[in-house]
């Protein structure tokens, strides 16, 4: 299961590499390092879309598989960046990448100086993630499985402290672990400083456990059935309860309609969203 998920990391970096062949006006999202970070074959065929034909034709393959998870994926990043930046201009000078993947968020955002990044991720991928790009002195890898190691004390024994108001991201995570795992990650995080933030993606329940297939049918024979890599779920109104349970504030939650007037309008672009997936910002009061 691990090696599985471990391997999902690239695909969101294919998406973010392709779209900066798109002229600044018409992308989803700014991420000049993706293309750095993929594998050799990734990295090819990322190249091979400065032609509009080959973009244009891995877009629509795309929406061939997994209708809507383009989008959804680029601007659930463009979001992240967004929150990113905001909390270290309000002073927020600690942030936990918890699964990391192959993003390059911390070193391609200005990072004013004190502020102190931790990439938390299985040690495959922070290991591709040092041999690409290296690693800039604000940045600290830690490697972990989260879920047999525990969070606290592996980052403790990295240098995070729980005294600091931190943002913590986590992107594209939490269907890939168990509902024990993800209890584990927010216990961990209920003893986060006050002013703390949260950003973190979810699935939805309901595509899990087969209620509303939301039209992706494909999708859900892929991830959620048999030996199901997709593994946890929320209800999108239980979200407040859930976060509340383990001392954090539900500030906003976004999804296909709120992403598409944020990011997609303003490009000119049809692209759709998948409704499948949703992004919270939470914080602690």
């Amino acid at each position: 299961m691990v090696n599985r998920a471990a391997g999902t990391a690239v695909g969101p970096m294919v998406i973010a590499a392709v779209e900066q062949h798109r002229p600044p006006g018409q992308r989803l999202l700014d991420d000049p390092l993706a293309a750095a970070v993929l594998p050799a074959t990734s990295r090819w065929v990322a190249e091979l879309s400065r032609g509009p034909r080959v973009r244009d034709w891995l877009f629509r393959a795309s929406e061939r598989a997994a209708p809507g998870i383009w989008g959804g994926i680029a601007c659930r990043k463009r979001y992240i960046d967004d929150r990113f930046a905001s909390a270290l201009e309000d002073g927020v000078d600690r942030v936990v990448v918890l699964g990391a993947g192959l993003d390059t968020r911390a070193r391609r955002l200005t990072t004013p100086n004190g502020v102190r990044v931790f990439e938390v991720d299985l040690p495959v991928n922070v290991e591709r993630q040092r041999a690409r790009l290296g690693v800039p002195g604000h940045i600290t890898p830690v490697p972990i499985d989260f879920e047999r190691e525990d969070l606290s004390a592996v980052l403790a024994s990295h240098g995070y402290r729980h005294d600091r108001r931190c943002l913590f991201v986590w992107e594209g995570v939490t269907q890939y672990l168990t509902e024990d795992g993800v209890r584990r990650t927010l216990d961990f995080l209920a003893g986060a400083a006050a002013g703390s933030r949260l950003v973190f993606t979810h699935v939805l329940r309901d595509f899990l456990d087969g209620t509303d297939l939301h039209g992706a049918q494909a999708l859900h024979r892929r991830f959620a059935t048999g030996r199901p890599l997709w593994r946890f779920g929320l209800h999108p109104h239980r979200v407040g309860d859930f976060l509340d349970a383990y001392g954090w504030r539900e500030v906003e939650q976004v999804g296909a309609d709120e992403l598409e007037a944020r990011y997609v309008r303003a490009t000119g672009r049809a692209v759709p969203i998948s409704p499948l997936e949703r992004t919270v910002l939470a914080d602690k009061p």
